[in-house]
């Protein structure tokens, strides 16, 4: 071993969930593991995502009072996915999921709570089930990470709504509007605020959840086992002798090293969504790197080393499609909930609906596509609502109208186009270049349904998906209301 070579026994390029789980389990049945990450920070997309597992007949859902089988399971992703996916792959996945966890809650920090009220997605398929298989990382706390906290990507956008981070449970429970919501936010904001040295030093809340907090528990779980951790360091080629991949060519800070692995090496390195060439490539148009909410260093790497030495590529069409929107200081992000609740509607450039806006975001990225293919300008699209909706819901990261009103707003976020007011729905259609009798029908129409809790154009708020992220005060259909003030 020299200054630029080295030999492990498994390469992992990338440090997310994915590759900070491969190095745990690689090191537990005693190899010598490497991991490499190209970026500054550790967490790549994990960090910015929600963290949930999907694991049908897992060990924790009888704690939650779940009554599920692997079995079940299998069923339910096969009618989902159908023939796109060979079954054996899917049979694994249905069958061994449950094993991985409980593997990981024995043998690292990973600790996950099933979330009983949160439905799988697609309740007319067989193997559903209302709740349980979705998966709840326990919060943790950075402290535990001693210097490696300074370097955890902190992707959500909690930090701009709340000034403490929430739990899938703890967002449901404040999205209720309560007496429990009320209780359970005082908790919270007492927790924060009882951390006094942090909020001293005016450091971010260091009780992570979601994403961070599984990629903060993979991490500890590395320090414990003493796994190396090269951050900076971009993985552009793997070595190959007879046919078998033996190492691959590290650049680490700028210099290269090359790591040989005698028992293998794990690409981990995600997606390509923030790679506008390989985008305009493989998936549909219009699309591109600047309306992705993923980490800044998902551009292909993994997946263009395999390339270069003959691997087999699928599915490159696809993605994890979300609706995602950029803030002024050039973020962007997802819009997961607020697009579901009452008093809101999507539409196209020329104001007309394409779509249930409260259906599971994958699939209502796939219809705004569709609909822009068949010639309605659906790409980009504006959620449209009204005063009520302001005052009480949260619009991504903006705050409720009731607790920062739009004159204490910062004015950029009017000034970039984020935000668009206006008095009636033809001055707002002029403004956003729309014909204004065609915003006025499209909303008129919704209404004289939404009243009455029914949308016959979409369905929207007919499934119990669509009515979990919404306003249960309000009836008869929670997900949705008639925009009039």
């Amino acid at each position: 071993m020299t200054d630029s070579t080295y030999t492990v026994d498994w390469l992992v390029a990338g440090a997310g969930a994915a590759g900070m789980t491969g190095a745990v389990v690689a090191h537990h049945f005693a190899a010598d593991v490497l991991v490499v990450e190209k970026e500054p920070v550790y967490g790549g997309t994990t960090a910015k995502s929600g963290g949930v597992a999907w694991i049908p007949g897992n060990h924790r859902q009888p704690v939650a009072g779940v009554n599920d089988s692997t079995e079940e399971g299998f069923t339910y992703l096969k009618h989902l996915v159908g023939d796109s996916v060979a079954e054996p792959r899917l049979r694994a996945y249905a069958e061994r999921a449950a094993e991985m966890l409980e593997f990981m809650m024995a043998h690292s920090h990973v600790h996950y709570s099933a979330l009983p009220e949160y439905m799988d997605y697609y309740e007319h398929l067989p193997g559903y089930k209302p709740g349980g298989r979705s998966m709840d990382n326990a919060p943790f706390n950075l402290r535990r990470l001693g210097e490696e906290a300074q370097h955890i990507r902190i992707g959500h956008y909690d930090d701009l709504l709340l000034p403490f981070n929430i739990t899938i449970d703890e967002g449901r429970r404040l999205q209720e509007m309560n007496l429990g919501t009320y209780w359970t936010g005082f908790k919270l904001l007492l927790r924060y605020l009882l951390d006094v040295p942090a909020r001293l030093r005016r450091q971010r809340d260091n009780r992570v959840t979601l994403g961070p907090a599984l990629v903060a528990r993979l991490r500890a779980s590395m320090l414990d086992r003493d796994i190396p951790l090269w951050r900076n360091a971009a993985l552009p080629e793997l070595l190959v002798e007879e046919g078998r991949v033996v190492g691959a060519v590290v650049t680490r800070d700028g210099e290269q090293k090359t790591i040989h692995a005698r028992r293998g090496v794990l690409i981990a390195t995600g997606g390509f969504a923030q790679n506008a060439a390989m985008r305009e490539r493989y998936q549909q148009a219009p699309i591109g790197s600047d309306w992705s909410a993923a980490a800044p260093g998902a551009t292909g790497d993994g997946i263009r080393a395999g390339e270069k030495i003959g691997a087999a590529l699928d599915f490159m069409g696809s993605a994890w499609w979300s609706p995602c929107y950029r803030i002024p200081d050039g973020r962007v992000l997802a819009l997961i909930a607020g697009k579901s609740n009452p008093g809101s509607i999507m539409v196209t450039g020329l104001g007309r609906r394409f779509a249930n806006e409260a259906q599971p975001y994958e699939d209502l990225v796939k219809a705004q596509y569709a609909s822009h293919a068949a010639g309605e300008p659906s790409i980009p699209c504006y959620l449209v609502f009204d005063a009520t909706y302001r005052s009480k819901y949260a619009v991504g990261h903006i705050k409720p109208g009731k607790i920062e009103a739009d004159a204490k707003l910062a004015p950029d976020n009017f000034s970039s186009g984020l935000l668009t007011r206006a008095d009636t729905l033809e001055e707002l259609a002029i403004k956003l270049g729309m014909e204004p009798q065609t915003l006025k029908d499209t909303v008129t129409r919704f209404n004289e349904h939404a009243r009455i809790g029914e949308d016959p154009e979409f369905q929207r708020g007919a499934s119990e998906h669509d009515r979990y992220y919404a306003d249960h005060k309000v009836t008869p259909n929670p997900s949705l209301a008639p925009l009039e003030t």
